[in-house]
């Protein structure tokens, strides 16, 4: 057994049943598997606790057990392990990475926040927790307009890393905030043309998306919401049709919570050698199989300096608080 690239990569016995064992390594260990909606349907199935990053947050404050695994993205695994010191946490694949908190460095965004001191710091929470560390307040895009409210009109911030949703919540609030230059390599590649040609064939369909998705994609939106947030409109639709832009992972409990409704995942841009579909390949990472590895060996763990840590739970209790 060895974890030299990330993840663990062992042998495991064809005969076993994935699922089964994955539920048996839970039991015998106190284990709790966290998911987020993006991961691959076969891991949401499996989950005990599956959601967006605000309710993955808040859940993870209250978690009875010994070990969580956090099947997702790096930032995700260091959130719950930051509302969790005294637990073990797991992830199934450490290269499992973010193209948002990859975007922003910490000693980057010190030197910016050291020349506009001024400012108050509200960081999404796709960051590391070195930049939460930073950070006076963190959101995520189910509560960020909530959050950017509650402070003063005249009040400067500086916002980061996703320009396409402070660029949202700029035109939602009519604040001037100033923007970090990241995105989401996900939500940037959606091809408005692509989506527009989608809705003359489908012409009853409601699109729906992102707040990360750029300008001309959120404009030409029937409704724009969080992962969480999309599920809700959708119960409440009259529409039975939906093109959706975000992570295709998010039609798994679309397909299965509206079994009667039609999902068409929204295309991206194609470049030369381009599926049409628009997968996170990080949250893709995870599988079932090194769930298995990762739950019967307890690797690889989320390990976080103490004072980062408390520093970097400040900013996140001060969200989950107005997020109440």
């Amino acid at each position: 057994m060895t974890v030299d690239k990330g993840y663990v990569e062992a042998s495991i016995d064809p005969n076993i049943n994935l699922v089964d064992e994955i539920n048996r390594l839970k039991k015998e260990k106190r284990a709790v598997i966290m998911a987020h909606y993006y991961t691959r349907g076969e891991i949401q199935d499996i989950a005990d606790v599956i959601g967006d990053s605000l309710a993955l947050a808040q859940k993870a404050v209250n978690v009875d057990a010994d070990i969580i695994l956090l099947a997702g993205v790096h930032f995700m695994g260091e959130t719950v392990k930051i509302l969790n010191m005294d637990k073990k946490v797991l992830v199934p694949d450490l290269n499992a990475g973010c193209s948002l908190a990859d975007s922003c460095k910490a000693t980057d965004l010190k030197a910016f926040i050291d020349s506009h001191p001024d400012h108050t710091v509200v960081s999404y929470v796709n960051t590391t927790a070195d930049v939460k560390a930073l950070t006076d307040i963190v959101v995520t895009s189910s509560n960020a307009l909530k959050v950017v409210n509650s402070f003063p009109e005249d009040t400067k911030i500086i916002f980061g890393p996703d320009k396409n949703l402070g660029s949202y919540i700029n035109a939602q609030t009519g604040r001037n905030m100033l923007l970090w230059d990241g995105c989401c390599h996900v939500h940037a590649r959606f091809s408005l043309e692509h989506i527009l040609e989608l809705k003359k064939e489908n012409p009853n369909a409601e699109i729906i998306c992102h707040p990360e998705c750029k300008r001309p994609i959120v404009l030409a939106s029937d409704f724009v919401g969080s992962t969480a947030a999309l599920l809700s409109h959708i119960k409440d639709s009259s529409a039975d049709t939906f093109i959706v832009a975000t992570e295709e992972g998010i039609l798994h409990q679309m397909k299965q919570s509206f079994p009667n409704k039609t999902f068409i995942p929204a295309p991206p841009e194609l470049e030369t050698g381009m599926c049409g579909c628009n997968n996170c390949e990080y949250m893709k990472l995870n599988t079932l199989e090194k769930v298995y590895l990762t739950l019967k060996y307890e690797l690889p763990e989320i390990t976080l300096d103490k004072d980062i840590a408390v520093r970097a739970r400040k900013p996140i209790d001060a969200m989950l608080n107005l997020s109440k």
